[in-house]
Protein backbone atom coordinates (compact mmCIF):
# COMPACT_ATOMS: atom_id res chain seq x y z
CA UNK A 1 0.00 0.00 0.00
CA UNK A 2 1.30 2.87 -1.04
CA UNK A 3 4.72 1.71 -1.18
CA UNK A 4 5.12 0.61 2.27
CA UNK A 5 5.52 -2.90 0.89
CA UNK A 6 8.62 -1.76 -0.95
CA UNK A 7 10.31 0.27 1.72
CA UNK A 8 9.56 -2.98 4.28
CA UNK A 9 10.98 -5.02 1.87
CA UNK A 10 13.95 -2.92 1.18
CA UNK A 11 15.20 -4.29 4.55
CA UNK A 12 15.88 -7.92 3.57
CA UNK A 13 18.82 -9.19 1.62
CA UNK A 14 16.41 -12.51 1.07
CA UNK A 15 19.38 -14.61 2.47
CA UNK A 16 19.73 -13.97 6.36
CA UNK A 17 16.67 -16.11 8.16
CA UNK A 18 16.58 -13.96 10.93
CA UNK A 19 16.07 -10.84 8.94
CA UNK A 20 13.67 -12.68 6.01
CA UNK A 21 11.43 -13.99 9.20
CA UNK A 22 11.20 -10.55 10.81
CA UNK A 23 10.14 -8.58 7.31
CA UNK A 24 7.67 -11.46 6.76
CA UNK A 25 6.60 -10.66 9.66
CA UNK A 26 6.24 -6.85 9.51
CA UNK A 27 4.71 -7.47 5.60
CA UNK A 28 2.24 -10.08 7.23
CA UNK A 29 1.60 -7.39 10.17
CA UNK A 30 1.05 -4.07 7.63
CA UNK A 31 -0.95 -6.09 4.84
CA UNK A 32 -3.55 -6.60 7.43
CA UNK A 33 -4.18 -2.94 7.70
CA UNK A 34 -4.85 -2.46 3.93
CA UNK A 35 -7.91 -0.53 3.84
CA UNK A 36 -10.05 -3.04 1.78
CA UNK A 37 -9.18 -5.35 4.80
CA UNK A 38 -10.15 -2.53 7.46
CA UNK A 39 -13.71 -2.35 5.30
CA UNK A 40 -14.52 -5.78 4.96
CA UNK A 41 -13.84 -6.27 8.39
CA UNK A 42 -15.34 -3.55 10.23
CA UNK A 43 -18.71 -4.24 8.27
CA UNK A 44 -18.50 -8.11 9.28
CA UNK A 45 -17.73 -7.44 12.98
CA UNK A 46 -19.97 -4.20 12.63
CA UNK A 47 -23.35 -6.44 10.96
CA UNK A 48 -23.52 -8.34 13.82
CA UNK A 49 -26.34 -8.11 16.69
CA UNK A 50 -24.09 -7.83 19.27
CA UNK A 51 -20.33 -6.78 19.32
CA UNK A 52 -18.81 -8.70 22.16
CA UNK A 53 -14.81 -8.24 21.74
CA UNK A 54 -13.98 -12.26 21.91
CA UNK A 55 -16.88 -12.85 19.41
CA UNK A 56 -15.51 -10.09 17.48
CA UNK A 57 -11.90 -11.38 17.35
CA UNK A 58 -12.79 -14.81 16.57
CA UNK A 59 -14.08 -13.27 13.46
CA UNK A 60 -11.68 -11.44 12.47
CA UNK A 61 -9.29 -14.89 13.38
CA UNK A 62 -11.70 -16.40 11.40
CA UNK A 63 -11.51 -13.88 8.59
CA UNK A 64 -7.88 -14.00 8.83
CA UNK A 65 -6.91 -17.94 8.65
CA UNK A 66 -9.38 -17.56 5.45
CA UNK A 67 -7.45 -15.01 3.82
CA UNK A 68 -4.38 -17.20 5.14
CA UNK A 69 -4.91 -20.15 3.59
CA UNK A 70 -5.88 -18.60 0.17
CA UNK A 71 -2.67 -16.12 0.10
CA UNK A 72 -0.71 -19.49 1.50
CA UNK A 73 -2.13 -21.50 -1.67
CA UNK A 74 -1.88 -18.38 -3.74
CA UNK A 75 1.43 -17.45 -3.45
CA UNK A 76 3.23 -21.06 -2.97
CA UNK A 77 3.48 -22.04 -6.71
CA UNK A 78 4.58 -18.08 -7.25
CA UNK A 79 7.42 -18.76 -5.33
CA UNK A 80 8.42 -22.22 -6.00
CA UNK A 81 7.87 -21.59 -9.91
CA UNK A 82 7.56 -18.15 -10.69
CA UNK A 83 3.91 -19.49 -11.80
CA UNK A 84 1.77 -16.11 -11.95
CA UNK A 85 -1.96 -15.96 -11.74
CA UNK A 86 -3.51 -14.37 -15.29
CA UNK A 87 -4.15 -11.11 -15.00
CA UNK A 88 -8.27 -11.67 -15.75
CA UNK A 89 -7.93 -14.11 -13.19
CA UNK A 90 -6.41 -10.98 -10.59
CA UNK A 91 -8.68 -8.35 -12.26
CA UNK A 92 -12.04 -10.51 -11.55
CA UNK A 93 -10.52 -11.91 -7.82
CA UNK A 94 -10.25 -7.90 -7.33
CA UNK A 95 -13.91 -7.01 -8.23
CA UNK A 96 -15.41 -9.64 -6.73
CA UNK A 97 -13.35 -8.79 -3.35
CA UNK A 98 -15.22 -5.04 -4.42
CA UNK A 99 -18.07 -6.32 -4.58
CA UNK A 100 -18.19 -8.87 -1.37
CA UNK A 101 -17.48 -5.69 0.83
CA UNK A 102 -20.42 -4.04 -1.34
CA UNK A 103 -22.29 -6.93 -0.02
CA UNK A 104 -21.21 -6.48 4.02
CA UNK A 105 -22.29 -2.70 3.74
CA UNK A 106 -25.53 -3.70 1.78
CA UNK A 107 -26.00 -5.99 4.42
CA UNK A 108 -25.35 -3.54 6.99
CA UNK A 109 -27.36 -0.92 5.81
CA UNK A 110 -30.43 -3.45 5.93
CA UNK A 111 -30.04 -4.35 9.30
CA UNK A 112 -30.10 -0.37 10.02
CA UNK A 113 -33.20 0.23 8.11
CA UNK A 114 -35.33 -2.49 9.72
CA UNK A 115 -33.92 -1.13 13.37
CA UNK A 116 -31.64 -3.94 14.53
CA UNK A 117 -29.43 -1.46 16.04
CA UNK A 118 -32.05 0.11 18.79
CA UNK A 119 -30.08 0.80 21.75
CA UNK A 120 -31.99 -0.55 25.14
CA UNK A 121 -30.65 0.70 28.78
CA UNK A 122 -31.89 -1.43 31.76
CA UNK A 123 -30.91 -3.21 35.15
CA UNK A 124 -30.29 -6.71 35.89
CA UNK A 125 -29.48 -7.34 39.77
CA UNK A 126 -28.70 -3.19 39.77
CA UNK A 127 -26.16 -3.25 37.59
CA UNK A 128 -27.35 -1.15 34.38
CA UNK A 129 -26.29 -2.44 31.09
CA UNK A 130 -27.04 -2.17 27.12
CA UNK A 131 -28.46 -4.30 24.85
CA UNK A 132 -29.24 -3.76 20.91
CA UNK A 133 -32.33 -5.34 19.33
CA UNK A 134 -35.06 -4.53 16.99
CA UNK A 135 -37.24 -0.99 17.86
CA UNK A 136 -40.31 -3.08 17.15
CA UNK A 137 -39.62 -5.08 19.77
CA UNK A 138 -38.50 -2.93 22.58
CA UNK A 139 -42.63 -3.31 24.14
CA UNK A 140 -41.74 -6.84 24.40
CA UNK A 141 -38.33 -6.85 25.10
CA UNK A 142 -37.12 -9.96 27.25
CA UNK A 143 -34.55 -10.22 29.24
CA UNK A 144 -32.92 -13.74 27.79
CA UNK A 145 -30.18 -11.88 25.06
CA UNK A 146 -29.15 -14.56 22.49
CA UNK A 147 -26.01 -13.78 21.21
CA UNK A 148 -26.56 -13.60 17.13
CA UNK A 149 -23.95 -13.40 15.11
CA UNK A 150 -22.07 -14.31 11.74
CA UNK A 151 -20.37 -17.85 12.52
CA UNK A 152 -16.81 -18.29 12.06
CA UNK A 153 -17.25 -20.36 9.27
CA UNK A 154 -19.10 -17.78 7.53
CA UNK A 155 -16.07 -15.40 7.71
CA UNK A 156 -13.39 -18.09 6.74
CA UNK A 157 -14.85 -18.39 3.37
CA UNK A 158 -15.31 -14.28 3.07
CA UNK A 159 -11.74 -14.08 4.19
CA UNK A 160 -10.83 -17.13 1.43
CA UNK A 161 -12.57 -15.16 -1.36
CA UNK A 162 -10.77 -11.63 -0.12
CA UNK A 163 -7.38 -13.91 0.07
CA UNK A 164 -7.31 -14.62 -3.53
CA UNK A 165 -6.80 -10.82 -4.30
CA UNK A 166 -3.33 -9.08 -5.24
CA UNK A 167 -3.21 -6.64 -2.51
CA UNK A 168 -0.45 -8.64 -1.11
CA UNK A 169 1.88 -9.09 -4.42
CA UNK A 170 4.42 -6.84 -3.37
CA UNK A 171 5.08 -9.19 -0.28
CA UNK A 172 4.83 -12.22 -2.62
CA UNK A 173 6.89 -10.76 -4.80
CA UNK A 174 9.42 -10.52 -2.15
CA UNK A 175 9.53 -13.71 -1.10
CA UNK A 176 9.63 -15.04 -4.12
CA UNK A 177 13.03 -13.69 -4.73
CA UNK A 178 14.76 -15.66 -2.18
CA UNK A 179 17.23 -17.79 -3.31
CA UNK A 180 16.49 -20.75 -0.87
CA UNK A 181 12.45 -22.38 -1.45
CA UNK A 182 12.95 -23.54 1.79
CA UNK A 183 13.24 -20.36 3.88
CA UNK A 184 10.67 -19.19 1.06
CA UNK A 185 8.35 -21.07 1.63
CA UNK A 186 8.56 -20.90 5.35
CA UNK A 187 8.55 -16.63 5.30
CA UNK A 188 5.15 -17.04 2.92
CA UNK A 189 3.75 -18.67 5.55
CA UNK A 190 4.92 -16.62 8.45
CA UNK A 191 3.26 -14.04 6.07
CA UNK A 192 0.45 -15.32 5.95
CA UNK A 193 -0.16 -16.48 9.75
CA UNK A 194 1.05 -13.14 10.96
CA UNK A 195 -1.50 -11.50 8.73
CA UNK A 196 -4.48 -13.63 10.11
CA UNK A 197 -3.23 -12.90 13.56
CA UNK A 198 -2.90 -9.57 12.84
CA UNK A 199 -7.01 -9.21 11.78
CA UNK A 200 -7.48 -10.81 14.62
CA UNK A 201 -6.13 -8.29 16.83
CA UNK A 202 -7.67 -5.49 14.81
CA UNK A 203 -11.48 -7.10 14.88
CA UNK A 204 -10.73 -7.35 18.81
CA UNK A 205 -10.08 -3.71 18.93
CA UNK A 206 -13.23 -3.05 16.85
CA UNK A 207 -15.45 -5.11 19.01
CA UNK A 208 -14.19 -3.86 22.13
CA UNK A 209 -14.73 -0.25 20.68
CA UNK A 210 -18.23 -0.84 19.40
CA UNK A 211 -19.55 -2.95 22.73
CA UNK A 212 -18.39 0.26 24.92
CA UNK A 213 -21.78 1.79 26.12
CA UNK A 214 -21.30 5.44 24.30
CA UNK A 215 -20.79 3.56 20.96
CA UNK A 216 -23.82 1.60 21.19
CA UNK A 217 -25.97 4.35 22.59
CA UNK A 218 -25.08 6.18 19.31
CA UNK A 219 -25.02 2.93 16.82
CA UNK A 220 -28.34 3.67 15.27
CA UNK A 221 -26.98 6.68 13.88
CA UNK A 222 -23.15 5.17 13.44
CA UNK A 223 -24.40 2.23 11.49
CA UNK A 224 -25.47 4.07 8.32
CA UNK A 225 -22.39 6.26 7.98
CA UNK A 226 -20.19 3.18 8.42
CA UNK A 227 -22.34 1.41 5.89
CA UNK A 228 -22.35 4.13 3.29
CA UNK A 229 -18.42 4.53 3.49
CA UNK A 230 -17.53 0.99 3.17
CA UNK A 231 -20.46 1.07 0.22
CA UNK A 232 -19.09 3.98 -1.47
CA UNK A 233 -15.36 1.90 -0.94
CA UNK A 234 -16.29 -1.36 -2.00
CA UNK A 235 -17.71 0.33 -5.59
CA UNK A 236 -14.83 2.22 -6.09
CA UNK A 237 -12.14 -0.42 -5.69
CA UNK A 238 -14.23 -2.62 -7.59
CA UNK A 239 -14.13 0.04 -10.53
CA UNK A 240 -10.66 0.62 -9.85
CA UNK A 241 -10.06 -3.32 -10.55
CA UNK A 242 -11.37 -2.87 -14.01
CA UNK A 243 -9.49 -0.21 -14.37
CA UNK A 244 -12.63 2.36 -14.75
CA UNK A 245 -11.41 4.24 -11.53
CA UNK A 246 -8.22 5.44 -9.97
CA UNK A 247 -6.65 2.87 -8.25
CA UNK A 248 -3.97 2.64 -5.94
CA UNK A 249 -3.30 -0.70 -4.46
Amino acid sequence: MFGLDDKIASASDGKTLLIVMLVAIILGLRHATDPDHLAAVTTLVASGKERGARLAGRLGLSWGLGHATSLFALGLPIVLFRAYLPQSVLTVAESVIGLMIVGLAVWLLVRWRRGLFHAHLHEHDGAAHLHLHARESAAEHAHGHTIRTRSPLTAYMIGVVHGMGGSAGVGILLLASIPSHTLAIASLAVFAVFTAVSMAFLSTGFGRTLSSIRVRRSFDRLAPALGLVSLGFGIWYSLGALSLAPYYF
